[in-house]
């Protein structure tokens, strides 16, 4: 779960190359490469999430329902 919350909010990771020689027998470090990138977020991440924390266990008609009702209330109190 915590990789998922990573992946939809977006994170930065880094990654270290380093290339060493032999030198009187002690590696000796010659080069070291340090590259970071941002990772954006993950859209499919944030809409798995949403699912996971709020799922909707209404039928189609059901939803339906409630829709018109939900309409027919604010109606009532717009006029």
């Amino acid at each position: 779960m915590g990789a998922l919350k990573k992946c939809a909010v977006g994170f930065g990771a880094s990654e270290v190359v380093e290339e060493f020689t032999v030198e009187d027998g002690e590696l000796k470090l010659v080069k070291k490469k340090v590259t970071r990138r941002d990772i954006p977020p993950d859209l499919k991440a944030v809409k798995l999430l949403m699912e996971e924390s709020n799922p909707c266990s209404l039928t189609d008609d059901e939803l339906e329902n409630e829709k018109q009702r939900l309409l027919n209330m604010l109606n009532k109190e717009g006029n």
